[in-house]
Parts: C-alpha cells; sequence; structure tokens
C-alpha cells in the first residue's frame, strides 16, 4: 500500500497549491480505510508499550495547519490508540508575559517529552515563524533567523533520542469556510470560534507563504515535516496514524531479557 502522506524532501521547494488536500489515495471507499484504522491503532497500543519498555527514545508529534484544520480531532483519534499515562499534550497558545522575556525557544525546550514517552504538540514552535511572520509581531531579521535556529534545536533533540514527526494537516480554503460556517450554526460548538480565527482567513494567502517557507527550510533528514490530506478526517486520521505506526515499527524496539523461566514456576 502507498504510503498515504506527503514527506518534504530536505531542501526542496513546496507549493502547497500542487498537493491536493482531498487526496484520499490509495484508498477508494472510507470503509477500508476506517478498517485499516482500526486496526493501526491497536498495533500503536502495542507498539507505545515497546516504546516504553526499550526506553532509548522519546516520540514527538508536531501538529501545525490552518484553523480547523483538525488539530483537536486528530489529539482525539489518538487517544484511542495511544495510553495517556504514557503520553502528554502541549497546547500552544500566544506567549505569556514570562514566556516573552526568554528566547522563543525557551517554552518549548520545557515540554520536549522525556525518553518512553510520547509527546504532542498541538501547534509548535513554527508558530514563530508563522503567525509572527504574517503579523509583523517581530522584524524580518529577527524570524528569517529562526529556521536556522529551529533546525539547529531539533537537531539537539533527535541527537539526543528524541524521534520527531512534524505533521502539516493541510485543508483548502473552501473546506475551511464549511467548517467555519457549521462551527458558527453549532451551538454547542461556537465556543471554538475566535475573532481572530476568521481574522486569520482574511491572510489565508499570508499563511499559505509562511507554511510553505516554514516546510521547506525545517524539513531535514533527522526532522522531516509530512503534508497530511486533511479535507476528509477520517483519511487525515488514518494518515497521521499510520505514519507513528511506521516510524516505531522502524526503531527495532528491543523487549528486555525477561528475569524468570516460566518453566521452573507453578503457580497454584
Amino acid at each position: 500500500m502507498a504510503t498515504p502522506f506527503y514527506r518534504v524532501v530536505p531542501g526542496s521547494k513546496v507549493d502547497l497549491d500542487r498537493i491536493d488536500p482531498a487526496d484520499v489515495s490509495p484508498f477508494t471507499r472510507r470503509e477500508d480505510a476506517e478498517a485499516a484504522m482500526a486496526a493501526d491503532l491497536l498495533r500503536l497500543r502495542d507498539l507505545q508499550e515497546q516504546f516504553y519498555v526499550d526506553g532509548r527514545y522519546a516520540l514527538l508529534l508536531v501538529l501545525q495547519g490552518m484553523d480547523t484544520s483538525g488539530k483537536d480531532g486528530m489529539l482525539r483519534h489518538l487517544s484511542g490508540g495511544l495510553n495517556l499515562a504514557g503520553s502528554e499534550v502541549t497546547s500552544f497558545k500566544a506567549p505569556n508575559s514570562d514566556e516573552l522575556d526568554h528566547d522563543f525557544l525557551w517554552r518549548v525546550h520545557r515540554r520536549v517529552p522525556a525518553r518512553r514517552r510520547v509527546g504532542i504538540f498541538n501547534r509548535s514552535h513554527y508558530e514563530d515563524v508563522l503567525v509572527v511572520r504574517v503579523n509583523n509581531l517581530v522584524p524580518r531579521p529577527v524570524w528569517r533567523t529562526r529556521y536556522t535556529q529551529i533546525n539547529e534545536f531539533e537537531n539537539i533533540l533527535v541527537q539526543n533520542g528524541v524521534i520527531i514527526l512534524k505533521c502539516f494537516l493541510h485543508i483548502s480554503k473552501d473546506e475551511q469556510k464549511e467548517r467555519l460556517l457549521a462551527r458558527l450554526e453549532d451551538k454547542d460548538k461556537l465556543w471554538k470560534l475566535e475573532p481572530s480565527d476568521l481574522a486569520a482567513r482574511k491572510q489565508w494567502d499570508s499563511y499559505q507563504e509562511a507554511y510553505e517557507a516554514a516546510l521547506a527550510k525545517c524539513s531535514t533528514k533527522e526532522a522531516p515535516w509530512y503534508v497530511i490530506p486533511a479535507n476528509r478526517k477520517w483519511f487525515r486520521n488514518y494518515a497521521v496514524t499510520r505514519l507513528m505506526v511506521e516510524t516505531l515499527e522502524s526503531l527495532s524496539l528491543k523487549l528486555p531479557v525477561p528475569k524468570i523461566d516460566p518453566t521452573e514456576f507453578t503457580i497454584v
């Protein structure tokens, strides 16, 4: 089965207009994807246990995307396959005054998972080359240097046993419109909307340009970016789960040598 996501080749140019956010290949039926996804969630739970016992690595999943791209939905989905005792989620909001008094990576480094644990970032340090860039929150020379700083930061993490998966949840402008309208009409979801969400939509082209730059400049061999077609929520969920399973399977995780010989014991 073909890999259901687009890995950004380090050093390549990224044109999001050429990546179909509605792509669901290799599937033709949603039912087939959901069956495969259910199996992957079970596999993910087993792999996480092996990952914890192995103890050599930490896993950091970074979720980025435009408003309504499904970051929160992705978290709900993964909770069905991850043991929460070995996982942690950090949702990054606008930095507070204490965080602003430090370098932009200070608050991020503090939330990097320890070995054995799975950490998920709902938004991340990339906000400092996205919203900061689009809204001119710092001078251009400042945010331009951050691409290199981010690459060096992530390289340090990788050298110290952190496996980094960075997923851009890619939706179309039309799909975002439908989701925003649905929230406006749903009183149970209206609370999720903020004026800034609608303001950001007006800056769609600027954000797409900023994302293309971040994906191109910060997809490295050690910490690649993956573009996940996310117009179909079921496919988005499948693709990220499959990526996590493939990544953990590639680590050749080891279980410790048993401390007892079961043939020497009788339980009565």
